[in-house]
């Protein structure tokens, strides 16, 4: 059942229908891309002193003081000098570009906190938000999209640092954009820092074959000190497995007692994000308290689930809960997706999503 064909007055509890994302269609300006290059609500809090280290996982704690004393180092002038972004006011000079690799790169499994850890590194970085940019390996693309290279380099080439969050290469155009890329950024003298489920030499492996791939792969590599972090996934820790999925009719009438929640069929809205551009799924969850979604199924093919999996980000980022009925959010994907090379995307997902399901839990229960 979909938002659309519910009528407002089926509902005891509201008077007016939910929202549908199947209904929205987003325009992004670029400026928006740009100004939204900060952690996500869900990271707006998160320092490193929230950050609670295993106590078994050494790597967590190593993490964390080479981290703090990253973000320490990048408090003086920018290091390829303040000139470089003289059209904003800055004195003229150069400083000395510091040898050696210019960023760290975060590399373990899902849910030990490499976002946390990340956020917290540019939460810690002494400099104005203006000079700090912090997206998805996606989203960089997606500005890169928007602006062009040469002024994606020109904008973010003052910055003091660039977090990307979730760096994964599907293809190898995108190897080479973001190479390239970074590649400038850290001759201007930008730090970066990344996270990943993978090394950066490991990263093509399982997916394509290209030796142009992995040459770009080890160019990369070596712009960042990587940091191992181990550990379980801190979103299963000693919590329930994630609930069953609802009835329609409990998700139904959920969605009408929660103001400011979405309800769409499954179906609908996988047909309706092939119709957006991923780069928009932030704005298409603008202003959510809740997504509620009816008749979950598998879904049914490699690009579809990729759009799922950007959509998953968005609402994880912004702690927007999800409640369902159908299938259970571990059998959206095949077999054969979970075992292909895109399975570190689709197992985030289903961590994320699992999280997101859980937290929608009390919604049936003050419905």
């Amino acid at each position: 059942m979909s938002s659309s064909s519910a009528a407002p007055g089926t509902s005891p509890i509201a008077d007016a229908a939910p929202l549908s994302l199947c209904a929205r269609e987003p325009y992004v300006p670029a400026d928006r891309l740009v100004a939204e290059m900060v952690p996500p609500p869900r990271f707006d809090s998160v320092r490193f002193a929230t950050y609670i280290p295993d106590p078994n996982q050494p790597s967590q704690t190593e993490a964390v003081g080479v981290l703090e004393a990253f973000a320490a180092g990048l408090g003086g002038a920018h290091a390829a000098g303040a000139g470089k972004r003289g059209f904003m006011g800055f004195g003229k000079g150069k400083a000395k570009t510091p040898a050696g690799p210019r960023g760290v790169y975060l590399d373990g499994g899902y849910g030990v906190g490499k976002t946390h850890l990340l956020a917290s590194l540019w939460h810690a970085t002494p400099a104005e938000p203006a000079l700090k940019a912090f997206g998805t390996f996606v989203e960089l693309t997606n500005l890169v999209g928007a602006l062009g290279f040469q002024q994606t380099v020109r904008t973010l080439s003052g910055h003091r640092l660039l977090c990307i969050d979730e760096f994964e290469l599907d293809d190898p155009g995108d190897t080479v954009l973001v190479s390239t890329l970074l590649g400038k950024l850290v001759d201007a003298g930008v730090a970066l820092a990344a996270t990943s489920n993978t090394l950066p030499g490991k990263l093509g492996e399982g997916r394509f074959a290209s030796v142009d791939f992995l040459r770009e792969i080890q160019g990369l590599s070596a712009h960042f000190r990587s940091l191992r972090i181990d550990g379980e996934d801190y979103r299963h820790r000693g919590l329930p497995e994630a609930p069953a999925p609802f009835s329609d009719e409990q998700v139904t009438k959920a969605a009408y007692a929660t103001p400011g929640a979405s309800l769409d069929d499954f179906p609908n809205l996988l047909a309706h994000l092939a119709k957006v551009h991923p780069s928009r799924y932030g704005a298409l969850t603008d202003d959510l308290r809740a997504v509620c979604l009816t008749d979950v199924q598998p879904v049914p093919d490699q690009s579809t689930a990729l759009r799922l999996v950007v959509l998953a980000d968005r609402l994880y980022d912004r702690e927007v809960p999800v409640l369902a009925s159908g299938l259970p959010f571990d059998r959206l994907f095949s077999e054969e997706m979970l075992n292909g090379g895109y399975r570190k995307k689709y197992f985030r997902a289903i961590s994320r999503l699992t999280a997101l399901a859980r937290d929608a839990k009390g919604l049936v229960e003050t419905a």
